[in-house]
């Protein structure tokens, strides 16, 4: 197996930073998109220093793909440890009425200054951030009601600054996703690679996998074996490596001499899970106090 099956240092990561930074004067408030599978692995450590104080709402997005009272508790968490929290689903829709509404709370105090100023209805202003492939263009597409921003199921296709106006009374920012270029904690690598995150192509998508399948094991054994017709005795004190194996068998990924096929196994295992066609999993609880 690779030592290290991630391996990416994005080159527009210092270019996305600066468009931040300089652009945050321009809106009213920032609108953190995070993926609600794994709300701590997806969030970028740099953001929180690059915003500041500035007025921010945390979005855990893709919900149905997301256990969801794994989602409730993440987000009493967000409420009680640092800020407003919304869950949302861009795709399906869910959730997605709540997110004025909570703007509205954290801006209460400058939208009464407008409306005492005569500006009533102004339209705020609000920066999406997030890492690539955390469905920003997506959202804001929703919120638009049409295809405004380019959207595909791939990261890093958004690449410059897009405003975009939405019939809730806001003008949304987009901006590039952005990854940090060293993983402190393996397990925060493991977890964007798994979730799709970073692109396969330049992961080792086997190994991936097979971490993948003793994680399934560990937050929702019994959706994995159901799925793929597995029994507890198949799986017990098995590594990701035989694990996998048993998936492929099942599902009669075959080569010739009855060898399983790990290339193909590994990419069904990857898209039936960021499909939630194995179940809706989290693969992250929030932590009992600060992060």
């Amino acid at each position: 197996m690779a030592a290290n099956p991630i391996q990416w240092f994005p080159g527009h990561m210092a270019k996305t930073r600066r468009m931040i930074a300089e652009s945050l004067s321009d809106v009213d408030i920032v609108l953190e998109l995070l993926d609600a599978r794994i709300p701590h692995s997806s969030k970028n450590p740099e953001i929180k220093r690059l915003l500041g104080s500035k007025p921010t709402v945390t979005v855990l997005n893709k919900a149905s793909l997301a256990d969801r009272e794994t989602s409730l508790a993440w987000r009493e968490w967000y409420k009680n440890h640092v800020n407003a929290c919304v869950i949302l689903d861009s795709v399906t829709g869910e959730g997605v009425s709540d997110l004025r509404a909570a703007v509205n709370t954290v801006l209460a105090e400058k939208i009464a200054r407008y409306k005492e100023k005569g500006m009533e209805g102004r339209r705020l202003r609000a920066m999406i951030v997030g890492i690539p492939n955390v469905g920003k263009s997506s959202l804001i597409n929703r919120l638009a009601g049409g295809k405004r921003a380019k959207v595909e199921d791939r990261p890093g296709v958004t690449v410059n600054r897009q405003w975009v106006s939405t019939d809730i009374g806001l003008s949304l920012l987009d901006m590039p996703g952005v990854l940090w270029p060293k993983f402190d904690d393996s397990t925060v690598g493991e977890n964007l690679a798994m979730t799709g995150a970073i692109r396969d192509q330049i992961l080792d998508v086997e190994e991936i996998a097979m971490i993948l399948c003793t994680r399934l094991m560990t937050v929702a054994p019994e959706l994995f074996l159901s799925r793929y017709k597995l029994t507890e005795e198949e799986c017990a004190d098995r590594d990701g490596y035989d694990l996998l194996e048993a998936v492929g068998r099942k599902r009669g990924f075959l080569v010739s001499g009855g060898e399983v096929n790990f290339r193909r196994t590994a990419e069904m295992l990857l898209d039936e899970f960021r499909g939630a066609k194995i179940g809706r999993i989290s693969l992250e609880k929030p932590p009992k106090g600060e992060l």
